[in-house]
């Protein structure tokens, strides 16, 4: 038994069906979906982007975002984030707008309605004659020799007048002046052992003249006495009136010399002022 053979109206048939099959595609945009792609099996990940953030992290979240936000609110339900115009920064305390600031200018006005007149006139007596061109060339001459050399010297001359005296001033003592109203310890404890011992003395030593004439008097001096307790100098500042008194408040102050050392001290004084009232009342001599 022979196959059945295929004939030329067989083919013709077959060829037109799958042209209608075609057409058919094409005109009622049927297409094939692939229902299980690759993105079926995967979740969804929605992401917020919020630009307000707080130091309080949520235990639960309600979304997914580039910062860590606590929630505040009025409704009870999640609703998405919004805040455009906050930092991304956290703060502990809330912005403050900028206020509005003024001009501090004038506005300018035009030409026209400038308030200040301005005058002019053809006629007028006042001649303005122009500044005689200077010639760019001209140069200031050049001191002579005995100039420049006189000019040297005398800066020479100041600048070792200003070394004598930045030396001086370099070298010369530290002082400290105090008086009754010191309250620095290691100064207050020497003038009180200094005040005793001159009182001592000068009540030994009253002088016998004005004892006779019954003389008081009060006088202000300033005794300096140098680190190794040595005198310095005698400064009567306000005078008694009585000069038998001057000159005994002056010849106590020798004989009870030298004094103790200045004790050491912060300031590291090199001469120490005593200000002190004399007293002088009926053969006896007080200081306050």
């Amino acid at each position: 038994m022979s196959a059945p053979t295929a004939g030329a109206g067989d083919r013709l048939s077959v060829t037109v069906l799958f042209a209608l099959v075609v057409h058919a595609v094409l005109i009622f945009g049927l297409g094939f979906r692939d229902e299980l792609g690759p993105a079926a099996g995967l979740p969804a990940l929605d992401v917020i982007l919020v630009q307000a953030a707080t130091t309080e992290t949520p235990d639960k979240a309600d979304f997914l975002a580039n910062a860590a936000q606590a929630g505040g609110g009025t409704v009870d339900e999640a609703r998405r984030p919004a805040q455009p115009f906050s930092s991304a920064i956290p703060k502990p305390e809330e912005g403050v707008a900028p206020a509005p600031v003024r001009a501090t200018a004038p506005a300018p006005r035009p030409a026209e309605e400038s308030p200040t007149p301005v005058l002019a006139t053809e006629q007028s007596d006042l001649v303005v004659s122009a500044a005689p061109p200077r010639d760019p060339a001209e140069q200031r001459p050049l001191p002579e020799d005995e100039a420049l050399v006189e000019r040297s010297m005398e800066m020479a001359r100041l600048a070792t007048e200003l070394d004598r005296r930045s030396e001086a001033y370099a070298k010369r003592p530290k002082r400290k002046f105090i008086s009754a109203n010191t309250r620095e310890y290691a100064y207050a404890n020497y003038m009180a052992a200094w005040v005793a011992r001159v009182e001592r003395v000068g009540n030994l030593n009253y002088p016998d003249e004005a004892r006779r004439r019954s003389l008081d008097g009060n006088l202000v001096l300033t005794v300096a006495i140098r680190r190794d307790g040595s005198l310095e100098r005698i400064d009567i500042i306000k005078p008694s009136g009585q000069q038998v008194l001057d000159d005994a408040a002056r010849r106590i102050v020798e004989i009870a010399a030298p004094f103790p050392p200045i004790p050491p001290s912060e300031d590291e004084v090199d001469i120490l002022h005593i200000t002190r009232t004399w007293q002088f009342v009926a053969g006896d001599i007080t200081m306050r």
